[in-house]
């Protein structure tokens, strides 16, 4: 099993803040420690919104390719993969499809793909895009 992980930045004030691509690096690694792993590759974008599809995302997009059975992509925390649940949702698929799995280093219903866990991440997801349109209503 290899571990990857993909980081994400949409502002300079988030980058410059406790979300910044440095802690969120940090995050990743930490989990990869506690589960006795190394991440192999961080792959991270600056200035892409989390509302962004995957096809607009390359960094992303390689991170997913280089996937495979039974590897990880580890982030920070779900809203990194995205703040649109369709987009996630296709995002997750692609690499379901290669026998991988996304896991959060919040936790955040991503250790397991049981019912509850699967409904965590559903909830998690639909947070993730009513803070993004709060935040869209803000500016």
């Amino acid at each position: 099993m290899r571990v990857y992980a993909y980081l994400r930045v949409s502002t300079d004030q988030q980058a410059g803040s406790g979300a910044g691509l440095s802690a969120q690096r940090d995050a990743c690694s930490r989990w990869a420690e506690s589960q006795m792993m190394i991440v192999e590759d961080f792959f991270s974008e600056e200035g892409i919104s989390g509302s962004t599809g995957m096809d607009k995302r390359p960094a992303l997009m390689e991170a997913i390719s280089y996937l495979g059975k039974g590897d990880v992509l580890i982030v920070a925390k779900r809203d990194r993969i995205g703040r649109d649940p369709i987009h996630v949702a296709m995002i997750e698929a692609s690499a379901a499809r290669k026998g991988a799995r996304i896991v959060s280093s919040a936790g955040e219903g991503t250790g397991d793909n049981d019912p509850s866990s699967i409904f965590m991440r559903r909830l998690i997801d639909a947070f993730s895009e009513f803070e993004r349109n709060i935040i869209c209503e803000r500016t």
